[in-house]
């Protein structure tokens, strides 16, 4: 009997570390993040301290509560859309763990006889441990992409923004591939661990401009980057309240986004205008220098005042903020030295970036997914986009992630204004945003059943806007 107690002991441990590393996985392995600012605290008690307390109360029962725990989670990892991946890291962790609970078992076996099982210390052991093995691969990682890079010694661009990093980083790259050997990193790869993989497993060996992004959860993160880069060009987009429950403020936000301009090989930064940076011969600023935006369900014009001349640019991108964001692209471009004739004939040729604004005809229906927009001023910004649009106009969308409640607030606002139809994904937002949109809504709380909410409720005819994204864990 004791031998099965503690059998099942060591599965309800599992189980435990289970929920646990697919929390960590989501949140970048900061437990911090995971305590703090998880975005539904209430899993915690649901999935971890009321199995954790019903143990201990009723310990002759493991298996029976093995397996209802074991069930609670397999039903809930059913409606999440970004399940646990088994990393070398992951796969680590619950070797270390089992290690942990084997020992620490069999001790109490010898000493106790089988009547005290460790439970919290197998989870904070192997965390502990893990922790510190992961930090000596990353050192051994972090050196082998260092020499490899040193070999390979390209151009390097580093990009930051509160919104656009990804967009600037795909314009950059279509304008510089006529001239250059260049190379992008993949997705919205924007931490340390991400660049240095990508360096290590990916980077080409003829590549002559490496173009990176630099993102951020807390000071520091960027200027980790920038010592191991050494950018030649650095990018700092538009900043604003984006992560402001990570940051706390508007100035810790911009003070860390101004962290890229310590690289040590800085040849020239071209930096948003209304950021306050000091004088230097180095930095480029640009925003008030572009006029005349003009942004139709066809694409985005504007005209650009450089160096006393004045430069008209199109482009087949919807979003006026986009103007911006392509102007980023074309300063940079220019400081490598191509020519603005030949930019703004490549502008003319831009391909949108997947997911952000782009522009769809399925089943009669008019869809724009902007999916990967998650700031307040990008949003609002594609409303005015299709609010002259002829047609019953639909939103989808899960509301504002990482921003605070009056965002929300002047989100919905906007929503109401615009759209015929509404359908709210997720339940992180939908409580404020149903309290300020009087239009017809619909709310999905599991994303699996979107589609077919979608067919029921729309027709040849409509615009279908997907606004935003956020995972389902969310």
């Amino acid at each position: 009997m004791i031998w099965l107690h503690l059998f099942g002991h060591i599965i309800f441990v599992l189980l435990l570390g289970y929920y646990l590393i697919q929390n960590l996985q989501w949140y970048n392995y900061r437990l911090a993040r995971v305590l703090l600012h998880h975005h539904a605290p209430w899993q915690h008690i649901l999935f971890f301290l009321l199995p954790f307390f019903v143990y201990l109360a009723l310990k002759e029962w493991v298996w029976v509560i093995d397996l209802v725990y074991g069930a609670a989670l397999w039903w809930w990892q059913r409606g999440i859309d970004k399940r646990l991946v088994f990393t070398a890291r992951v796969k680590r962790f619950f070797a270390l763990l089992l290690l942990f609970t084997l020992l620490l078992d069999f001790l109490c076996l010898a000493k106790c006889g089988g009547e005290i099982y460790f439970t919290l210390l197998p989870l904070i052991l192997a965390l502990s441990a893990s922790w510190l093995i992961e930090r000596y691969l990353f050192a051994l990682f972090q050196k082998e992409a260092k020499k490899r890079l040193d070999s390979l010694d390209p151009t390097i661009v580093s990009i930051t923004a509160s919104y656009g990093k990804t967009s600037i980083k795909n314009f950059l790259y279509q304008l510089l591939e006529p001239d250059f050997k260049v190379y992008k990193t993949p997705r919205s790869v924007n931490t340390l661990a991400g660049i240095l993989k990508d360096i290590n497993e990916e980077l080409p060996q003829d590549t002559q401009v490496y173009i990176t992004e630099a993102g951020a959860r807390e000071p520091g993160d960027i200027d980790q980057i920038v010592r191991f880069l050494q950018p030649h060009y650095v990018v700092v987009g538009k900043v604003g309240p984006q992560h402001i429950e990570y940051f706390k403020s508007l100035e810790r936000i911009i003070a860390t986004k101004l962290e890229i301009l310590r690289s040590e090989r800085l040849k020239r930064a071209i930096v948003w205008d209304e950021l306050p940076v000091k004088e230097d011969e180095r930095v480029v600023q640009f925003g008030q220098n572009i006029t005349n935006v003009k942004a139709t369900l066809d694409g985005v014009e504007w005209d650009l005042e450089l160096d006393g001349q004045t430069y008209h640019f199109s482009a087949p991108v919807l979003g006026g903020f986009n103007a911006l964001n392509i102007t980023a692209a074309v300063l940079v471009t220019k400081e490598l030295g191509v020519r603005m004739e030949q930019l703004q004939e490549r502008v003319r040729r831009l391909q949108s970036v997947e997911h952000r604004l782009q522009k769809i005809e399925a089943g009669g229906k008019l869809i724009i997914d902007d999916s990967f927009n998650g700031n307040l001023e990008g949003m609002l910004s594609s409303f005015d986009l299709v609010r002259s649009y002829k047609g019953r106009k639909v939103i989808v969308t899960p509301g504002l992630v990482e921003s605070d409640e009056a965002s929300n607030e002047r989100l919905a606002k906007g929503i109401d204004e615009v759209f015929d139809l509404v359908i709210i994904t997720g339940r992180l937002n939908k409580d404020i945003l149903t309290r300020h949109i009087s239009k017809p809504t619909i709310v999905v709380e599991e994303k699996s059943k979107l589609q077919e909410i979608l067919a029921a409720n729309t027709r040849p005819g409509d615009l279908i806007l997907f606004s935003n994204d956020a995972p389902s864990y969310m």
